[in-house]
This record gives C-alpha cells, sequence and structure tokens, in this order.
C-alpha cells in the first residue's frame, strides 16, 4: 500500500486540486485508491459527492486528524487531502504511514514561508529523515513559463526537494470540480494541452508506487492497526449528507 499526502500549513495553496488529481490519475490508471479529507472544510468528499458512477471509483476516507489512524486494510493506494495550519500530532500521524507528501505552492511568498515551516517539522520526523517517506514541491496556479515559476523551482532548490513543474490556472480545473472529475476522467488527446503540466507530477507518482512494490517484495506486510471509529469509509459513488 502507498500514501501519498497533500500537505501545507497555508490555506489556498491548491491542496485539493491537487489531491483529487492524483487520486484521479491512479483512478484511472486501473489503481484501487482511497481519497482521505482531513481538512475540516471537506472540499476533497464533496468533490467525491458529485462524481458518477460512470467514473473510475474512488473510494472516500472521512478523517477525524485528532484520531488519525493507519488507513484501512486491504486498500492499495491513499491520497490524503490535509488542512491549512496542519501541524503538530496530527501532521506526525500522518508522516508515520506517508511514502510520499506533495506540496503545494503558488507564486504567493506566504505559500512558500508556510511550506518552509512545515518542511522544517516534517525534517524531524523518522520517516522522512531516513527517505522511507519523499517530499517534493508543485507550483500550483503558475504558468511555467513564467518568473513565478522559477521563483517556486528556486526556492524548491534552496529547501533542496524535487520541484515538479508548474500547473496552470484554467477553467477546466473549476469544470471539474464542479463535476467530481479530473483530467484524467477525460481522453488525453481532448486535454492534452492541460495534461502537459502533470507530465513530472505522474512520473514522480510512478516511482513511488515503484519504489513500495519493491519494498513489499522485500518486507512482509505489517499487521493491520486498529481503525478508529472516527473514520468513516464512503463510496465515490454514494454521497453522504
Amino acid at each position: 500500500m502507498s500514501v501519498i499526502a497533500i500537505v501545507n500549513r497555508k490555506g489556498g495553496a491548491g491542496k485539493s486540486t491537487l489531491a483529487t488529481h492524483v487520486a484521479g490519475y491512479l483512478a484511472a490508471h486501473g489503481h484501487e485508491v482511497m481519497l482521505g479529507d482531513v481538512d475540516k472544510q471537506q472540499s476533497s468528499r464533496y468533490w467525491l459527492s458529485l462524481r458518477n458512477e460512470r467514473q473510475a471509483l474512488i473510494h472516500g476516507w472521512t478523517i477525524d486528524e485528532r484520531n488519525f489512524a493507519r488507513p484501512p486494510a486491504g486498500v492499495k493506494h491513499v491520497v490524503l487531502d490535509t488542512p491549512g495550519g496542519f501541524q503538530g500530532l496530527g501532521l506526525m500521524k500522518v508522516a508515520m504511514y506517508a511514502d510520499a507528501i506533495l506540496m503545494p505552492a503558488t507564486s504567493s511568498v506566504f505559500d512558500r514561508q508556510a511550506a518552509a515551516e512545515c518542511l522544517k517539522e516534517l525534517r524531524t520526523l523518522p520517516r522522512v529523515v531516513t527517505g522511507k517517506c519523499r517530499i517534493a514541491c508543485v507550483g500550483m496556479r503558475i504558468d511555467a513559463r513564467t518568473k513565478n515559476a522559477e521563483a517556486v523551482a528556486a526556492w524548491a532548490d534552496e529547501m533542496s526537494i524535487p520541484f515538479l513543474g508548474a500547473i496552470r490556472s484554467a477553467t477546466a480545473y473549476t469544470r471539474c470540480q464542479e463535476q467530481g472529475l479530473s483530467l484524467f476522467d477525460f481522453p488525453p488527446e481532448k486535454v492534452a494541452d492541460h495534461l502537459k503540466d502533470w507530465e513530472l507530477v505522474t512520473e514522480w507518482i510512478d516511482r513511488v508506487l515503484a519504489a513500495e512494490r519493491q519494498e513489499a517484495q522485500r518486507v512482509p506486510p505489517r499487521p493491520a492497526s486498529r481503525v478508529v471509529a472516527s473514520i468513516v469509509p464512503m463510496s465515490a459513488r454514494v454521497a453522504q449528507g
């Protein structure tokens, strides 16, 4: 099982857009995936409720960040959408199980400052220190051809984390959100121009999954932990009230 967490303490950094598209990418490529929503705003959970049964299935998981436990046994891949201000015990618990963390950042210096503070905390945690949890940065709502993209890339280099390119702002993302879709739910030829922005992100995800498969072949599976009552499984095809 692989766990990919989307983390930045700054609200409005594009975490939900990134989380839903990572989940959409995995589902579109035939992976069994669960989208966990740690954020009190429950944006990702609402996105799932808009998704129709004709689309590739994404399971939902509503999580209480104060009582976060290991993802349910049997789940192949988990994507976690985390809240703004995420730190302390909640961040530590997510990092205990995460195989990868994607940090979205806009052109705002406040985004980068919040991400830097979060990264500093993450680098005190065992799985990050040992390299078992990878971290990378994605520029959100930024044109890759601009100085804003250069600024985020330079920041990522300064922080010694990979920069996976920039995702442009486009009305296509608003339309996707309104229908519970990601770009990966469309025929590639119809969204080819937008998919170019995601190439470095998806290549990185593929490497994370490959590393996890190799690790699973070498290490016996860990015993399933008890899942706390505050975690509520939800099918993407059945909207909860």
